[in-house]
Formats: structure tokens, C-alpha cells, sequence
């Protein structure tokens, strides 16, 4: 399984519900991703998409601990094992866990690759993502070039699951 999550230098991901920032390409490789994909979020993450509308072009699954929560067009589940049940389904290099802190501290056990895009900034922010650099199970793989968006600098990382 993938997740795919923007962190600054501290690795928070957000603020009062929202994404630190938005960076245009950053929001490209989001696309180019998971389109066509199955995504995962939590129904926070749900609550920020325009018109608390599931994402295009994917499948959405959600997980909700609400029995009552459903959203059209997407997939609910409950419980991460009803999660696992429901994504044996789909081949597990296509789901891509995308959020919010809670989703993604549930779920990073059962993943393998981590598409991380990395800001050289430090936000004001109330959620976070595990430090993947100080976490020994975890190796960077891949690393673009240094990119720029006004004066923000950035970069997109791949980390990989070292094999036990």
C-alpha cells in the first residue's frame, strides 16, 4: 500500500483542518497518483474536498467510526479491519492512504511506499505526520530535484519499507 502526504520541516501536514499550503505541483503529482486509483481518507479529510464530494476518477473509501456516516459515491467502513477486508479487493500497489493524522497513524503499518513531498518551511500546525527520517523501518528511495513555488522550496521523496 502507498500513502501520499505533504509535510513541512516538522512534518505537520495541517492547520484547523487545513492543508498548510498549496503548492500546484504539488497538487499534479497528487493527481497523476492516485487518479484511477483507490484513495483512503478519513471523513475530516472528507469535510475539506469541495462540496464534501468524493474525489473523481478514484475509488474513495472512508473510515468513519460513525455507524451513520455515508457519503454518495463512496465506500464507508468502519473499522481499519473492515478496511483491510474491504481493500482485498484491489491490488495493493493501487490504494494510496491520503490522510488526515489519524488515517495515516492507523494505517502506516500497513504500508510500503510513502510519497512524501517535503517543505523547507515551518508552519503553524495541529497535525502531524510520523517522522519517517527518524523512523529505522523507513529509507529514502528516491528524491527529485529541489523545486520552487515563490519562495517556498520543496521536494518530492519516496521513501520505501526496508524488507525485514
Amino acid at each position: 500500500m502507498n500513502l501520499i502526504v505533504a509535510v513541512d520541516k516538522n512534518w505537520a501536514i495541517g492547520n484547523k483542518g487545513e492543508l498548510l499550503v498549496s503548492i500546484p505541483k504539488d497538487h499534479k503529482m497528487f493527481r497523476e497518483e492516485t487518479t484511477g486509483k483507490v484513495v483512503v481518507l478519513g471523513r475530516k479529510t472528507m469535510d475539506t474536498f469541495p462540496q464534501k464530494q468524493p474525489l473523481k476518477n478514484r475509488v474513495n473509501i472512508i473510515l468513519s467510526r460513525d455507524p451513520e456516516y455515508r457519503v454518495r459515491d463512496a465506500e464507508v467502513v468502519h473499522s481499519v479491519e473492515e478496511l483491510l477486508e474491504e481493500l482485498k479487493k484491489y491490488p495493493t500497489e493501487d490504494v494510496y492512504i491520503i490522510g488526515g493524522e489519524s488515517v495515516y497513524r492507523q494505517l502506516l503499518p500497513y504500508c510500503d511506499t510513502a510519497h512524501v513531498t517535503r517543505i523547507d518551511h515551518v508552519y503553524d500546525a495541529d497535525a502531524f505526520f510520523p517522522n519517517l527520517d527518524e523512523d529505522p523501518a523507513w529509507e529514502v528511495t528516491a528524491e527529485s530535484e529541489e523545486e520552487t513555488y515563490f519562495d517556498l522550496e520543496y521536494r518530492f521523496v519516496r521513501y520505501t519499507r526496508k524488507m525485514p
